[in-house]
């Protein structure tokens, strides 16, 4: 394991973009997964973020995963190509007037096809179909190299920095 310093940002976004994004390729889907299973949505979190070192939910035990996801104002939404699950975004809801995208990205094998640009504006969209006052989330250096780009270019502004220490194991850093 190593120590290294992580810049993390805290972007929003206070009213919705008027930017529409076409799909970039036939045979897209995203699925509202209403109550998933610990197990797949464990299976999603890990599989997207895993190269980043994504924390915040695989230290939750089973039963605490289980009661968020069983929340109806969490949100796991699913982006399928072909009916393969490529990506996923998680809302949080229960503060209708700041929502949070907690999680956002897609698999390995679906990067760089220009899916992530299209998803992020179909969440997007979604997150401001409930009208809220601000649309926030948090990124930080160890996410894909692309992340705060790709969220400041779809609108959300950073508000706040802060540098945190985080342990990784050193031969699987590859964000």
């Amino acid at each position: 394991m190593a120590i290294v310093d992580v810049t993390v940002y805290y972007l929003e976004m206070l009213q919705q973009p008027s930017r529409t994004v076409p799909a970039p390729r036939d045979g897209l889907m995203v699925v509202h997964a209403r109550n998933p299973s610990v197990a797949y949505y464990r299976f999603l979190y890990n599989t997207v973020g895993s190269d980043y070192h994504w924390l915040s939910r695989a230290r939750l035990s089973d039963p605490e995963l289980a009661v968020v996801l069983a929340n109806p104002r969490n949100e796991v939404h699913v982006l399928h190509v072909d009916g393969t699950p490529a990506g996923f975004a998680e809302l949080d809801r229960r503060d209708l007037n700041n929502i949070e995208l907690v999680q956002f990205g897609l698999t390995p094998e679906f990067i760089g096809k220009g899916l992530g640009r299209y998803f992020l504006q179909w969440t997007i969209d979604r997150a401001w179909s409930y009208h809220p006052r601000r649309f926030w989330l948090h990124t930080c250096t160890l996410d894909h190299r692309f992340a705060l780009h790709n969220y400041q270019s779809a609108g959300f502004a950073i508000y706040r920095e802060e540098m945190i220490q985080r342990e990784i194991p050193v031969a699987s850093r590859s964000a």
